[in-house]
């Protein structure tokens, strides 16, 4: 492997690792069944759906980081790393709750999906937004 190879493929782990490690540790979570009694509880439903939209949140900004980092992206046009980052999030948060429907205890439930559609959107959006500001200006 040459060396120009290898900064490539040290530049994708760097880039593409922590959405990965992030996507392993969201499908460990979900891994865990639900205590029946404890869902009852109000706070432990805020609780959990607070836990969805900060980890397909983080998600978002993790898959838009790598996205931004493509060379390859940065041919197509300038959306493209965002649309994606929109699509990538949604797409697994769609897999993750059909996951669910396997673990004993837990469902798949498509309120999840839209929840974690919305705070994947979000995240990136705001993203978008901040970069779109540009540098302020001195007054």
């Amino acid at each position: 492997m040459s060396v120009r190879e290898e900064k490539q493929w040290r530049r994708l782990l760097v880039l593409w690792l922590p959405a990965v490690v992030w996507m392993g540790l969201i499908f460990w979570l979900s891994s865990f069944g639900h205590d029946p009694v404890s869902q009852a509880a109000g706070i432990d439903f805020l609780v959990r759906k607070t836990g969805h939209v900060t980890e397909y949140a983080i998600l978002g900004v993790l898959l838009l980081r790598a996205l931004l980092g493509s060379q390859r992206l940065a041919r197509l046009a300038a959306w493209a790393p965002y649309v994606l980052a929109i699509g990538l999030g949604s797409l697994y948060a769609a897999s993750d709750e059909f996951h669910q429907r396997f673990v004993p205890t837990r469902d798949g439930n498509l309120h999840d999906v839209v929840l974690d559609m919305v705070a994947v959107t979000l995240a990136v959006v705001l993203l978008w937004l901040w970069q779109r500001r540009g540098p302020r200006q001195q007054q």
